[in-house]
């Protein structure tokens, strides 16, 4: 015996698309309905609860005169000083020292978590970006971290410290979160949850409801049917209005009573 949504012929299921189609298109004001809600309340969310962030990127060159690029061996060490220097400008000592100097009161995570380190393609190039709620904080940190980890890259590797190519700049709009984007998320989201729900339920529901269903998941043939519950509905419409016409009539003879006895 199968399912409302499928049919099952020896343990194979076959899903019965247009029914769940038909399903989906008798529910489409529902979906429609929870598709823009949950839309609006998640931009509502993103644009009323979530804090706003700010980047702001500082650019160091990482090559000196002492570490100029003269051949394809000296090209590959470029590629790895670059890795070590991405490595070295999130490291502890660098960030510490960055905390107090700007007195931000951070722990190490949290303010590694703000920084991050890219290294454009073919390029000796070091961009430290820098997300905060604050653009005049995240400024502030970018160029404190670039100059800091300058200072102690030279130091730990002896050689004149990488330049500062490009101080940061106040960022005049935020970064994220972008409210278009998650109040789509969220209405995308609340349409697959509604669709899904109705998807199951149609899968779920092995009822056998027409003369049709007979016939498509058990392959018989119906020879005749007892309309009862036609029948049912029909007594009941009958005897509510013969309550109705009694009731009526009632009413009748009373406010005739009434009459007389005035």
């Amino acid at each position: 015996m199968g399912n409302n949504g499928f049919v099952k012929e020896d343990d194979e299921i076959e899903i019965d698309l247009w029914q769940l189609l038909m399903e989906l298109k008798k529910r489409v004001w529902i979906i429609l309905a929870v598709t823009v809600g949950m839309g609006g309340l998640a931009g509502a969310y993103s644009r009323f609860v979530l804090t706003p962030q700010y980047s702001s990127t500082a650019m160091m060159y990482i090559l000196s005169k002492e570490t100029t690029l003269t051949s394809l061996a000296d090209l590959q060490i470029g590629s790895q000083l670059t890795q070590d220097y991405k490595i070295i400008v999130t490291s502890r000592p660098v960030l510490d020292e960055v905390n107090e100097k700007l007195v931000l009161g951070l722990d190490y995570e949290s303010l590694k978590r703000k920084i991050t380190i890219d290294n454009p393609a073919d390029t000796r190039i070091l961009s430290i970006t820098v997300l905060d709620p604050d653009p005049y904080r995240a400024k502030a940190i970018a160029d404190c971290v670039a100059e800091t980890s300058s200072e102690y890259i030279g130091e730990i590797m002896e050689m004149i410290p990488p330049k500062i190519l490009e101080n940061g700049v106040v960022a005049e709009y935020k970064t994220s979160p972008s409210n278009p984007r998650n109040a789509m998320l969220g209405a995308i989201a609340g349409m697959a949850a509604v669709c899904g729900v109705i998807v199951l339920r149609t899968l779920m529901n092995d009822t056998v409801q027409t003369e049709a269903d007979v016939e498509r998941y058990l392959g018989l043939t119906v020879l005749a049917s007892v309309p009862l519950r036609e029948g049912e509905a029909k007594e009941k419409r009958d005897k509510s209005a013969g309550s109705r016409i009694r009731g009526s009539r009632r009413g009748k003879g009373q406010a005739e009573t009434r009459r007389e006895n005035r």
